[in-house]
């Protein structure tokens, strides 16, 4: 197309034709067209390089990010910012004077609040420092920086004489070699109103989360006063969460023993909830019951998976717990960010690996547990934030095949990660792999491939409830069983995306006889959630399945699982779900499989993260299927970057 040298000096109307051709091309979306002319009718004195700038800045936060960082345009690779090629040629072939004059033509611009500089009257563009916003995510990124910088400083911190009895009762296993960060993890935790746990599968963020309720339910003056909430941003999330707490927990019971007085108080611990839920979000509005105004009633708040937890919604958690409550987010660094704008854990946690500790922070931790941080974590200017973000190094799970598998994806190792591939175990790799592959998988394996796919829990399916009774138990086991093989994608549609498999696979089973034949809802077909509704208890990502109705009650109903063991709803009542043999990987955060599928098509633009996210997700065998063996190569050398002014306005790792 090659019409960007003139982008200077060409009228908005000029412009605005040449935005519409780009996006008839794909390059941009029309909804970036239309936000373009919307700014155009609100100032119709606004310049082509600004104009310019208004469609790329919707383009991106409709690709998650939550602003546009000036110091790098034009940008300078397409696969950093999810921009395709075409359009990152376009703006690289702006001249050098190209930012001086966007600057420039932002800062008169009526429709764009230039901060420091004029009268903040709405304006629906905000340009502050370098950074362009949507005015919305410029306040919910203004917002976190807040909560967090008033909660890292906020003085919670425990007589270190109280707490050490207790972790080394609870820790009481010295490691072969080096610290136990889950120990040392714990005493961060307990020193501030904000703090971070990151790590990978298996690290043991959760076995880490409820020894350190054990920890605050000891030293209490009122253990039983001690109000716990527990969150995750999907059901499936919240549901693991409780699960692993409990699990902690009652190990935690038998480490001490039973007549501890923690025995009582661990069997409280309350259910999980998503964020949706705890917050108390209406339907058919974007206001939420509990807020600032109306803060929630609790104490600690524990939120998993906080990786998926978008730039709105953290502004809407942290404004939502009381002050002086502790808020801990545990999830893992590497995995994908959240499907909408904002990478918060991944901006929070920029710094975690070399720790950058203050000397005063480093002799807390020592008198807290009695463990040294190594000289090289030290750094005299470190931030607040950093003073309060720990990350757990060693994986207790993911020590086989995977475990490697994931280590050389996330170190952008692609020559470790194939070699890894090609060994005999765990892992198997097609590198020249047709869909159809996908779907025998699906059917039940071929060509040696391990497992029964989806076949193991359709049997139970078909065995149906003994008795009346036994139902709820029953639809349990038909779930667990479901969980382990999933197919995921990296693309929603094309013959490798969710789409057109989940099709696929539903054909392949109803040739068998093993779903019902030409039915949109028939006994085993499992579903996906992809819209909030609190009423009846479901949220968006959560999974479940059809199954028949019990003895008084008409037709299928679709089974979730739940804190409580399962509920069920009747499918007339569920209008907003997709078949859920083949999911995205966004969709499978929260999740994990005994056998994993990971579907990788050819230029489709794999990043890094969504390769770790798809491997972590499997528990006991990873299956990869490319179109192309480069697909791999590619995607691992491919890092996603959002762009965010969150941790310039927290503070960065190095006090920034």
């Amino acid at each position: 197309m090659s019409e960007h040298l003139a982008v200077a000096g060409r009228t908005q109307g000029e412009l605005l034709v040449l935005l519409r051709r780009w996006a008839e091309a794909g390059w941009l979306r029309r909804l970036d067209v239309a936000f373009a002319r919307f700014i155009a009718n609100l100032a119709p004195s606004v310049d082509a390089p600004a104009l310019l700038a208004a469609a790329v800045l919707a383009q991106l936060e409709g690709r998650g990010h939550s602003c546009l960082d000036l110091s790098e345009w034009p940008p300078a690779a397409a696969g950093e910012f999810g921009l395709s090629a075409e359009l990152v040629r376009e703006l690289r072939g702006l001249d050098a004077t190209a930012r001086d004059a966007l600057l420039a033509g932002l800062r008169a611009c009526e429709a764009v609040y230039v901060v420091g500089e004029g009268s903040d009257a709405g304006q629906p563009l905000v340009l502050d420092s370098a950074y362009l916003y949507l005015r919305r995510y410029w306040n919910f990124e203004r917002r976190v920086a807040s909560q967090v910088r008033c909660r890292t400083t906020l003085p919670c911190e425990i007589d270190p004489t109280l707490v050490r009895p207790w972790l080394d009762r609870l820790f009481p296993d010295s490691p072969e070699s080096g610290l136990d960060w889950q120990k040392v993890a714990c005493a961060f935790a307990l020193r501030a109103g904000f703090s971070v746990i990151t790590g990978g599968p298996g690290t043991g963020k959760t076995f880490t989360a409820a020894r350190l309720l054990a920890v605050l339910f000891a030293v209490a003056d009122d253990p039983a006063r001690v109000r716990v909430a527990l969150a995750a941003p999907t059901g499936k999330a919240a549901a693991r969460l409780k699960q692993s707490i409990d699990q902690s927990m009652a190990e935690v019971v038998g480490q001490l023993g039973e007549s501890t007085p923690l025995a009582a108080l661990a069997a409280h611990v309350p259910p999980a909830r998503t964020l949706h839920a705890l917050l108390g979000s209406r339907p058919d509005t974007r206001k939420l019951s509990y807020h600032a105004g109306n803060p929630l009633d609790v104490d600690v708040l524990i939120v998993d998976e906080a990786s998926m937890v978008h730039l709105e919604m953290m502004a809407d958690l942290l404004d939502a717990v009381p002050g002086q409550a502790r808020v801990i987010l545990l999830g893992d660094k590497d995995q994908l960010a959240s499907v909408e704008a904002g990478a918060v854990l991944g901006d929070l946690c920029a710094g975690a690996q070399r720790g950058h500790y203050r000397s005063e922070t480093a002799e807390a931790i020592r008198l807290a547990c009695g463990m040294a941080l190594p000289a090289s974590l030290i750094d005299p200017d470190g931030s607040d934030l950093a003073q309060q973000v720990v990350m757990l190094r060693k994986s207790r799970r993911f020590s086989g095949d995977i475990g490697r598998l994931a280590l050389a994806v996330n170190a952008g190792d692609a020559v470790a990660a194939t070699e890894i591939l090609g060994m005999p175990g765990a892992l198997q790799w097609v590198p020249r792999a047709e869909p159809d592959m996908v779907v025998a998988l699906a059917l039940g394996g071929r060509e040696g491939a391990s497992g029964n796919g989806f076949t193991d829990y359709l049997a139970l399916v078909r065995v149906g409830a003994a008795t009346e009774h036994e139902r709820n138990a029953w639809a349990l086991g038909v779930l667990q069983a479901f969980d382990r093989f999933r197919v995921l994608c990296a693309v929603r549609h094309g013959p490798w995306g969710v789409e057109e498999l989940n099709r696929a696979i539903e054909v392949g089973l109803r040739a068998r006889g093993l779903i019902a034949a030409q039915a949109e809802w028939y006994e085993g077909r499992p579903v996906i959630v992809t819209r909030n509704d609190r009423h009846l208890g479901i949220f968006n990502g959560d999974i479940g399945i059809v199954l028949r109705s019990g003895a008084g009650q008409a037709g299928l109903r679709v089974y979730f699982a739940s804190a409580g063991g399962v509920h069920s709803i009747s499918v007339s009542r569920l209008a907003h779900v997709e078949t859920a043999f083949a999911l995205t990987v966004h969709k499978a955060q929260g999740s994990e499989f005994e056998h994993t599928v990971l579907a990788l098509p050819a230029g489709g633009g794999i990043v890094r993260e969504l390769i770790y996210t798809g491997i972590t997700r499997a528990r006991a065998a990873f299956t990869l299927l490319t179109e192309r063996p480069e697909a791999l190569s590619d995607g691992i050398s491919r890092m996603t970057k959002r762009s965010s002014g969150l941790l310039d306005r927290i503070g960065g790792p190095s006090g920034r």
